[in-house]
């Protein structure tokens, strides 16, 4: 049995889900280099079955200055997980898991109207929305405090995921989702 480690350095065996919610949604298959090719895109929820480092990538495939760059944004995800392990000394894909899940909100409001008034209602949100929102905030976050900054992508990133992992406040994903579930509370 070949032991398959992501960018030939970490493995993702050993690392796993805690939220039940996201388990089936945040996939950790084995692979060199994640890229699937769009091959899950003729499958319903077949995005849940492609790895979880290739679909952080694909968020920095916005358009404008990175829009279809894939290797490009794939070089900016492997950098980010190389500083993640020299500061945290632990396999930067677990972070992320661990990033992912505390980003990930669980309610959100929804727009219900009755006779030309609108009410705003509290809804769960459904796990794949949720591991889709976290990674867009992740992903935001790190393209918007490298934007006029020092810093590079690459950084701002690492530093989005260390904050995420340990729920901090500084997170901006954290600090999203923390929003969206205040506001959601307010309209029960």
């Amino acid at each position: 049995m070949v032991d398959f480690k992501l960018f030939g350095k970490w493995s993702v065996e050993d690392i796993e889900v805690r939220d039940e919610g996201l388990k089936r949604y945040i996939s950790l298959k084995p692979m060199l280099i994640p890229h699937s090719g769009g091959r899950h895109e003729h499958r319903r929820f077949g995005k849940s079955e492609v790895n979880i480092v290739e679909r952080l990538a694909n968020m920095f495939m916005r358009p404008g200055k990175n829009g279809g760059k894939k290797t490009k944004a794939l070089k900016i995800v492997k950098n980010a997980l190389e500083i993640v392990h020299l500061r945290t000394g632990r396999n930067p894909v677990e972070v992320l898991v661990r990033a992912i899940e505390n980003a990930a909100p669980r309610e959100d409001v929804t727009r219900l109207s009755y006779g030309g008034i609108v009410y705003f209602k509290a809804v769960d949100i459904s796990p794949q929305r949720r591991v889709d929102l976290a990674l867009r905030y992740i992903a935001q976050s790190a393209r918007e405090a490298s934007f006029r900054n020092r810093k590079t992508v690459d950084e701002c990133l690492a530093d989005e995921i260390v904050l995420a992992a340990e729920n901090d406040a500084k997170s901006f994903a954290v600090r999203k989702k923390m929003e969206q579930e205040r506001v959601a509370l307010a309209s029960r």
